[in-house]
């Protein structure tokens, strides 16, 4: 029998400033937010310009340091799909945003579709990219008009995390994913040091928003019960510091940026030896 874990009682920091907790599942090694919000109250708890994966905003000093290091992590997404070498080169991106990571994509010769449900993110994404680049809201929209597209490669970057019924959406991910095609999810990890050192104040929580909170033995259990298997896992070292920047906020209601920088540091020095970074890229294959 797996161990438990104790729950954890925390506030929504960013938006409403509501109190939710983390529940504990032993089977799956996972976190789930309580109570989660209906499906037409969860929008309003994104109506946040903090919230700037939906927004191109360059104005304060969180803004400049998320452009900054979004312009490092797009060189390597870009890396890291382009060592697949896949014969169509068809290139899907869940949760696109506003488009950066498609645009990057598409300049290197990726045939590019995206889904984005936020309609401010999703218009600054097809201006980016041109009218001939498929946006779709959800991934139902996408299945309706293109049903026999098959993708070699599926990204949905610090996605999963938000998605009410995942194993629902992993099926319909699974139907469009090319059999010897590759999937890339990551997702915030529990186990980091910067998540133990914050604890209730650790901004990759995120909830509401985020809905689930995966271990890597969460998502190697969650994907074999699909019949997919991780292949391997790589390390969002920038990810430390832009979460420990913001958790110094929530806790001291305002950044030390010097302790935000250590305890980044230190997280992914101590992640060195056991692969606990405080983001995960998982990549993802069919099991053959």
């Amino acid at each position: 029998m797996k161990p438990n874990k104790p729950n954890i009682s925390l506030l929504d920091y960013s938006v409403s400033k509501e109190s939710f907790s983390l529940i504990y599942n032993p089977d799956l090694e996972l976190y789930a937010t309580s109570p989660v919000p209906s499906i037409h109250d969860l929008p309003a708890y994104y109506k946040s310009d903090d919230y700037i994966s939906h927004t191109d905003s360059n104005h304060s000093l969180f803004d400049k340091l998320y452009q900054q290091i979004k312009k490092y992590t797009l060189r390597s997404k870009l890396k890291l799909i382009d060592s697949y070498k896949v014969q169509n080169r068809n290139l899907l991106d869940i949760g696109c945003g506003t488009g950066d990571f498609l645009y990057t994509a598409q300049r290197k010769g990726w045939n590019i579709v995206g889904v984005e449900p936020n309609e401010k993110a999703s218009a600054l994404a097809q201006n980016k990219l041109g009218t001939d680049v498929s946006i779709f809201e959800n991934l139902n929209d996408l299945l309706i008009n293109q049903p026999m597209q098959y993708f070699d490669i599926i990204t949905l970057w610090h996605v999963l995390e938000h998605i009410p019924n995942y194993d629902d959406y992993i099926t319909s991910i699974k139907k469009m994913l090319h059999p010897d095609g590759i999937l890339i999810i990551a997702v915030p990890n529990y186990n980091a040091y910067d998540a133990n050192y914050y604890g209730k104040f650790w901004a990759a929580y995120d909830v509401p928003r985020h809905l689930w909170h995966f271990s890597q033995n969460s998502m190697k259990i969650i994907f074999s019960q699909h019949e997919m298997k991780v292949l391997c896992t790589k390390p969002m070292y920038f990810d430390s510091f832009y979460v420990s920047l913001l958790s110094e906020k929530y806790k001291n209601t305002k950044p030390c940026f010097l302790k935000a920088f250590w305890i980044g540091l230190v997280s992914n020095f101590k992640a060195i030896c056991n692969n606990e970074y405080s983001s995960l890229i998982y990549v993802i294959q069919n099991k053959k």
